[in-house]
């Protein structure tokens, strides 16, 4: 895998043929500190930092991936969890291919919050096709401090049919496999017209980039 924090990723794999490479927009969401920046941070750099600061509106990442023989990028738009840049979520949301809800099993607050942004980004997520959904417990190596159940997120993420995992940004526990599962939920072989359509992305400020073509 390869990407990059901040501008898109750049592969070195051979393209597939035609040039193009299957593209698809995840949205994070969930509150401020259940480590949502360093989830990204763990997938497209392999690292962890114990301080980071936290994210404005919205930051930008990129991921190569291979799953199935099948290359696709991710464009990876890690939304700020304070309140006061709540009204800014759905602007990364709508249009997103999946989203990855992310909670502090050590709080359990952020679970029920977790929840709150299913039940909006069901009535206000992608118009066209359904957003493939994962909830992650992050946090996952604070064991002895846990709040929230394994067994209740698990139920919870079944009944709604999720894709489910507890994870640990610090040590890297399924944070990979949440984005894998993901990409083996994407569709395969879109058209080109689709494509092209998955190329109106949206622009570091949040405007919509509207270039054309799929690479």
């Amino acid at each position: 895998m390869s990407g990059s924090r901040g501008s898109p990723s750049t592969s070195h794999r051979p393209q597939p043929k035609g040039g193009c490479l299957q593209q698809f927009r995840i949205v994070l969401l969930g509150e401020a500190a259940v480590g949502k920046t360093s989830f990204v941070l763990r997938f497209v750099e392999g690292k962890f930092f114990d301080r980071l600061e936290s994210t404005i509106g919205a930051a930008f990442s990129a991921q190569t991936v291979s799953v199935d023989d099948q290359e696709m990028k991710f464009e990876i738009w890690d939304t700020a969890g304070q309140e006061r840049y709540h009204s800014l979520a759905p602007m990364y949301y709508r249009g997103a291919q999946a989203a990855v809800i992310v909670y502090d099993i050590t709080e359990k607050d952020s679970f029920l919050r977790a929840k709150a942004w299913v039940s909006e980004l069901k009535k206000q997520g992608n118009p066209t096709t359904a957003t493939v959904i994962a909830l992650a417990g992050n946090k996952a190596d604070l064991e002895n401090r846990r709040s929230v159940a394994f067994e209740e997120a698990r139920s919870y993420a079944e009944d709604n049919g999720f894709i489910f995992r507890e994870t640990s940004a610090k040590t890297g526990q399924n944070v990979s496999d949440i984005f894998l599962q993901i990409a083996r939920k994407m569709p395969k072989g879109v058209s080109s017209q689709e494509q092209s359509d998955r190329r109106r992305r949206l622009n570091p400020d949040g405007s919509e980039d509207r270039k054309e073509g799929c690479c």
